[in-house]
């Protein structure tokens, strides 16, 4: 039962006699009074299991973070003021910068600050009201990274034309690699395509990411660096917009492509990038394009040289049939001669069996004629030749010319027709 009781004009004492009247009522003890620290804590016990969990609406205001990482703000509405506190508010994952005149839910509990002797509530959640959550964190960092000029085009790097060896950050497991590299065997198959294997979605993937684009570098894995991933909600993308990993993209040497998620959806890391891919499969298209482009060219030069060189080959035969049909072959001139040769030496040689012929028919002739004076037909005739026997030396003897010349005892050698014979002179 209270001690007290307050009205208009302030606290009020039971009716009664005076202190110290003799023959009134006895007159209530006043009681030991409760300090503040005994009073907050009564309050306390009282105020404090009675709400331990309550959802509250308002506005913020007074926001002031502390370097302990604690962040106090107050919540109002039209008609009232509430101190709140987020501890450890500077070592969460924070979806969202919370500041004045940003409408909020809160969940926590209400508590007693003794210090101050007032209420508040000690907040463990905070969503915006109106825009989501993820929405409104994502615009507050897009906005604060660009103006740092994270997003600035002047920084971005080009791509190199025609790159050799491409370094995708993805899960390895998933379609995006396998779609990727269908394309990338079809269109450049010669392009050395290293994969660093990292989670893309839960709380440990901007991390993993990170990492990945840390060991590209390290040990210089590619040309290009692909952040690849496949659609999904923003909760599923939103490891992509850690600001982490955007630093960590900013600072990268090699030039990043973040192919992330479909056409439609946009991530932080795609504003800092050097080049944003609509999808994963587009990101191959694009680091493939040029030594396709090339390949296309390469292929038409080809079939244009064919042709001129066609063309040429054609040409330059009928200019050699024309050339042919007018000077003669050395084979055909060679043949020529020959044939030649071969005509004047049948020619020679009827020539020389003619001459031959001749000179025999007059041999013959002359040998007839000499037969017919030959001293061998006088023989035959029965006339007889005497000559005399020759001497030791072998040599013939002489002709007897007259009976003159025939010494008795002489040998003479008579020579016949058909022989010869000796006989001596008388």
């Amino acid at each position: 039962m209270p001690l007290f009781s307050y009205g208009s004009s302030g606290p009020q004492t039971p009716a009664g006699p005076a202190p110290g009247s003799g023959g009134g009522p006895s007159v209530p003890q006043r009681p030991k009074p409760l300090t503040v620290s005994e009073l907050t804590a009564r309050i306390r016990g009282v105020l404090e299991p009675s709400f331990s969990e309550v959802w509250l609406q308002g506005e913020v205001s007074n926001c002031r973070p502390a370097a302990s990482g604690h962040l106090y703000f107050s919540l109002k509405d039209a008609g009232a003021t509430i101190s709140a506190a987020a501890f450890r508010w500077g070592s969460r994952r924070r979806p969202f910068e919370v500041k004045d005149g940003l409408q909020v839910i809160c969940r926590g509990r209400i508590s007693v600050y003794p210090p101050r002797g007032n209420y508040q509530i000690s907040v463990d959640q905070i969503e915006p009201l109106g825009a989501g959550a993820l929405t409104l964190a994502f615009e507050q960092l897009k906005a604060r990274l660009q103006a740092e000029g994270l997003f600035d085009p002047a920084r971005k790097r080009s791509l190199p034309p025609f790159p050799r060896r491409i370094a995708v950050i993805t899960s390895p497991g998933g379609a995006v690699i396998q779609d990727m590299l269908n394309i990338l065997r079809r269109r450049a198959p010669h392009l050395r395509v290293t994969v660093i294997p990292a989670l893309v979605q839960g709380d440990e993937a901007p991390r993993q990411l990170i990492r990945g684009l840390e060991v590209v570098q390290k040990h210089s894995l590619g040309d290009i660096v692909v952040l690849a991933r496949g659609g999904g909600s923003m909760e599923d993308l939103w490891c992509f917009n850690d600001e982490g990993l955007a630093r960590a993209i900013a600072a990268c040497r090699l030039p990043v492509i973040s192919a992330v998620g479909h056409e439609i959806d946009f991530t932080i890391s795609d504003f800092v990038s050097d080049l944003r891919a609509p999808t994963p499969s587009a990101a191959a298209e694009i680091v493939s394009g040029y030594w396709l482009d090339a390949s296309s060219r390469l292929a038409e030069w080809r079939d244009r040289m064919e042709s001129a060189m066609l063309r040429d080959l054609s040409n330059r035969g009928r200019m050699l049939e024309l050339i042919a049909a007018r000077v003669v072959s050395p084979r055909d001139r060679l043949r020529e001669q020959a044939q030649r040769c071969d005509d004047l030496s049948m020619r020679l040689e009827r020539a020389m069996r003619q001459r031959l012929e001749q000179r025999r028919s007059r041999l013959e002739q002359f040998a007839g004629k000499l037969g017919a004076l030959s001293p061998l037909r006088v023989l035959e005739r029965g006339y007889v030749i005497l000559r005399e026997s020759g001497g030791a030396d072998g040599k013939p003897g002489k002709l007897v010319r007259s009976a003159s010349e025939v010494r008795s005892g002489t040998q003479l050698k008579v020579i016949f027709h058909d022989g010869e014979a000796t006989v001596q002179g008388v």
